[in-house]
């Protein structure tokens, strides 16, 4: 069925993503025969995705100034360069991983294309690595938001494909 986006249990090596990571889920949404790789399943996720969520991320950064932590796209150059906020750390035509590490907690998103080319689906994958207190805090504060947030950049994978 196209069009879905589900949760899924996640099925990436943790120990080779981000080794301790605390947190993990998985969403994934079948495509049908579009031929997407990793970057531009993750392009149209994060440069395409509801403004709503990109209110989100500005409300976010704003409030963790006075906290000293990184604001989206902040930090060393990543490998692959940024797509939107997110530093490309590696990448295959299948497989893209994104994130960083910061004093408060490391981040990572793993986006995957799979399947032949009549029946191909994208798995969106968020690994998180808490340091500190402020980290655990941190992820407690955006819990109640990832999963909407997570499953309505999904939803820009699944909509130009229907």
């Amino acid at each position: 069925m196209t069009g879905s986006v589900r949760e899924i249990t996640p099925e990436v090596d943790t120990g080779a993503v981000l080794s301790g990571a605390q947190f993990i889920d998985a969403f994934r949404a079948e495509i049908g025969a579009a031929p997407l790789t990793a970057r531009e399943a993750c392009t149209l996720m994060v440069l395409h995705g509801p403004r709503w969520v990109d209110v989100l991320t500005r409300l976010r950064n704003i409030l963790v100034t006075p906290f000293g932590l990184k604001k989206s796209g902040e930090g060393a150059p990543a490998p692959g360069g940024l797509i939107g906020l997110f530093p490309v750390l590696s990448e295959t035509p299948e497989r893209l991983i994104a994130g960083f590490n910061d004093s408060h907690l490391d981040f990572r998103i793993v986006v995957e294309v799979a399947g032949d080319a009549a029946s191909r689906e994208v798995t969106l994958t968020t690994l998180v690595k808490t340091n500190n207190v402020l980290g655990r805090s941190y992820l407690t504060l955006i819990m109640p938001f990832h999963k909407l947030v997570a499953r309505s950049m999904m939803g820009c994978i699944v909509e130009p494909v229907r």
